[in-house]
């Protein structure tokens, strides 16, 4: 009971801490210090006579003096809900990174290079998208943009009433349904003869635009009573930006195309009285804004559809829970559909006019269908301009046997590219949000992959943005509608340890640690008196098997649930070293006695002894591959017993099946159950996605709702921790452990990224059947290689030798 009070107030102590902001910004150094705390001089402008919370896009313009060039010119820069700034007629900036309003981003410019002598015109293209808006992104429900120089020389260009402003009412929400949840908002109709062509050029005479309307100061977050944005600097960089051409025309109906579009850069004529319907193909899955340049066309409608892949004209039925179209392999066009959402764009008849998308979009193949009236429509180029987090790959892998693996390689690295944006996103199709059962595998995949050092935290830090009241996180965040997944909130303590493990990082993860107590207490007043968990509330979401409803592991009504108690195991298992290495050790000591409880009674409630398995309940009336997989990871079978678990486990196709989301935990097992030699035969999912012509992994086996979901990269964490056997045996990584599972490989190499460096691998097997092994480590780390029952130590640099 003492323990229990104990604990009880410490959580209240810590509750206060959820809330406050631990990361720095990536121009943090640059930022005036006394712009980090109090009140801003900019002020927040709108429109005038607007509603506060209305859909509309905006212009803002300033001219401004110099008389000499300076080196430097900071700006910091944001909006409600988006914007563009361009200066001198050039873009120089989008954002803000997405957050909520009590961390709300703003960008750090430096506008010298685009700065002339005399006149200078800062222009800002600002919308709300109101209602319509995507689910991701929150909102103050008041349009505004805010603009503040870094000191007095640049306090020239802050915002206030000087600035002029119009509404630009070319702009209205345009729909069009898709198959499955869809959650990115409403795409776009322009109307040319009402758009103010030329806005953001330094020549645009803007005599008739308003003063803007001057409202709040901006505020640094941790102001004194200040009821606005709270302001952080933006902690992630700037967003990727590529151009890119469509790879192939497809289909054309209507017209003859010139023979080098879309390919290249050729004027498109399409008569007057006409309707044509062109079939772009970018050959790969991509997101991006898109970019139609066009002249003449009077009265004629351009419709811009994008989609995933192409349908057939009928629906599969064969799982339990849902159906959707088909779509087949996705390089065939052939009697099927174009079904996605589109921009409308309505021509006014003048020259060089175009259309760049406010917001970025996922094709692999775009749909122009153009009507035209009475006049001819010319387009003059069609291409897009590829947007995602700025990740830079840094990893080798070679086995000359298979090369399918590195194919497998590319669809994940692809994959993971395109869900990450200013966060992590389970699909750029149709949700974008970020979702931390999702995002506790992308973290990984970037640990794996690159040498980023801001995305991971970013995303920590958002679940700890989002935890309510009650003490546990929202499934996805940032979103302006709630959700829970309490499930999620687990991986989220886990996806923590992860990066402890992995980077270290003790200073920032200490100031988690409040937050993980509160989840871990939310989830032990549901403990019951026989050391399991009563039935959890929410949607304790664990994948989309078919024999999940709703993605649900099957629970009594009592709760009575291996996957309940065995994931909160494994979460307090995660939590523990980490209280006890830069917590509290008491804290860490509750947790372990916890989790040995359940741990020690988990048998008793769930194995079943004739089938050698663990059944999902205390009925044991199912069985699944995730319970048992999670038996293993949990420790509650080791050694050989472990590896008879999951033979069953892979072989007994009665049991509900792991789809290619819960795969990471399978194979995790596996290889904790010393079968890692079997994981390049348990790629099956992989493999027939593949074959269907499928460029990123797709949310789940056929049909799929999304053909891009993240989660699906683990090859790109476990070809690394399993099949070349690097993992981290140590917080930070400064511990190597190295033991491949190499299945019937006969030679693979390959090298992934460090905090110290780099560690590389190189696997031979000769004709007697000896390993010849390669290996460095970086500077500063130590290591153990283990094969077969050997155990070698490593010291830092390069290693050579073989074993019999």
């Amino acid at each position: 009971m003492k323990t229990h009070l104990l604990c009880l107030f410490i959580l209240l102590l810590s509750l206060p801490m959820f809330a406050q902001t631990r990361l720095t910004g990536v121009s943090q150094n640059d930022i005036n210090p006394s712009l980090l705390q109090g009140r801003w001089k900019a002020r927040w402008i709108s429109v005038p006579d607007e509603a506060a919370n209305t859909y509309g896009v905006y212009h803002f313009r300033k001219s401004f003096s110099l008389d000499t060039l300076p080196e430097r010119f900071l700006v910091h820069v944001t909006a409600d809900n988006r914007y563009k700034l361009f200066l001198n007629g050039t873009m120089v900036s989008l954002g803000p990174a997405r957050g909520d309003v009590y961390n709300w981003s703003y960008e750090t410019v430096d506008l010298s290079p685009w700065l002339q002598k005399g006149t200078n015109v800062l222009a800002a293209e600002v919308w709300n998208f109101a209602e319509q808006k995507p689910l991701a992104q929150v909102s103050f429900n008041q349009t505004g943009f805010l603009m503040q120089g870094n000191s007095a020389t640049e306090e020239v260009v802050n915002t206030d009433a000087s600035w002029l402003c119009t509404i630009n009412k070319a702009y209205a929400p345009w729909w069009k349904p898709v198959h499955g949840y869809y959650a990115v908002g409403a795409c776009e109709q322009l109307d040319a003869a009402l758009y103010p062509w030329g806005w953001e050029q330094p020549q645009y005479d803007d005599a008739g635009w308003k003063k803007a309307r001057a409202g709040m100061e901006g505020a640094a977050k941790g102001a004194r009573d200040y009821p606005g944005r709270l302001l952080v600097p933006r902690p992630i960089p700037p967003m990727e930006m590529k151009t890119e051409r469509f790879q192939a025309l497809r289909r054309a109906q209507g017209i003859t195309c010139p023979k080098d579009f879309p390919q290249k850069k050729v004027a498109l004529h399409i008569p007057a009285h006409t309707e044509a319907v062109l079939l772009l193909d970018q050959k790969q899955l991509t997101t991006g804004y898109l970019t139609l340049l066009f002249s003449k066309g009077k009265g004629a409608e351009i419709r811009i559809t994008y989609a995933e892949a192409m349908y057939e004209d009928k629906v599969d039925k064969t799982t339990k829970s849902y159906s959707l179209p088909v779509k087949g392999h996705r390089d065939s066009i052939e009697g099927k559909k174009m079904i996605g959402y589109e921009d409308r764009l309505l021509p006014d008849g003048g020259d060089g006019r175009f259309f760049t998308s406010l917001w970025w979009r996922t094709w692999r193949y775009v749909q122009l269908t153009i009507t035209t009236a009475g006049e001819p429509l010319v387009v003059d180029d069609l291409y897009g301009t590829f947007t995602g987090y700025p990740f830079k790959q840094d990893i080798t892998f070679a086995a000359p046997a298979l090369p399918e693996l590195n194919e497998m390689l590319s669809i994940g690295w692809r994959t993971a590219r395109l869900c990450a944006n200013e966060t992590y996103m389970d699909c750029p199709y149709y949700e974008q949000l970020q979702y931390f059962g999702d995002t506790r595998i992308q973290a990984m995949v970037t640990m794996f992959n690159t040498r980023d050092t801001f995305m991971v935290k970013n995303a920590l830090e958002q679940g700890r943005q989002s935890i309510v009241a009650d003490g546990i996180t929202m499934s996805r965040y940032p979103s302006y509608l709630h959700q829970f997944i309490s499930s999620f909130s687990l991986w989220w303590i886990c996806m923590g340890h992860d990066y402890w493990m992995y980077r270290g990082d003790e200073a920032y993860l200490k100031t988690l640690l409040p937050a993980y107590r509160g989840i871990l207490f939310w989830y032990e007043q549901y403990l019951k008196p026989d050391a399991s968990l009563a039935y959890v509330p929410h949607w304790f979401f664990a994948d989309w098997s078919d024999d999940f409803p709703n993605g649900e592991p099957i629970r009594e009504k009592e709760g009575n649930s291996a996957f309940q108690d065995l994931m909160y195991i494994l979460t307090l298992d995660a939590a523990a070293p980490m209280e006890e290495r830069f917590g509290m050790p008491s804290m860490a000591g509750h947790y372990r006695e916890i989790a040995t409880a359940m741990r020690n009674t988990i048998r008793a409630k769930y194995w079943n002894e004739a089938k050698g398995l663990f059944a999902d309940t205390y009925e044991q009336k199912s069985y699944s591959q995730h319970v048992n997989s999670l038996a293993v990871l949990a420790d509650v079978v080791k050694g050989d017993e472990a590896a008879r678990v999951m033979s069953r486990c892979l072989a007994d196709t009665s049991l509900a099946q792991a789809t290619i989301y819960f795969r990471y935990y399978v194979h995790n097992a596996l290889n904790k159950a010393g079968m890692g030699d079997q994981l390049l035969d348990n790629l099956q999912i992989w493999r027939d996605q593949m074959a269907l012509g499928l460029t990123t992994w797709a949310e789940m086996p056929e049909p799929s709702r999304s053909d891009c979901h993240a989660w699906g990269a683990s090859p790109n964490i476990e070809f690394y921790r399993i099949l070349l056997g690097i993992d981290s045996a140590a917080p930070g990584f400064r511990k190597i452990r190295i033991a491949p599972s190499l299945g019937n490989l006969k030679e693979v190499s390959g090298s992934m990224p460090h905090p110290a460096g780099k560690v590389a691998v190189s696997y031979k097997i000769g004709k007697k059947g000896d390993l010849q092994i390669r290996i460095e480590l970086p500077a500063g780390t130590s290591g153990t290689f283990c094969w077969k029952g050997t155990e070698r130590e490593l010291n830092e640099g390069i290693s050579t030798f073989s074993i019999p």
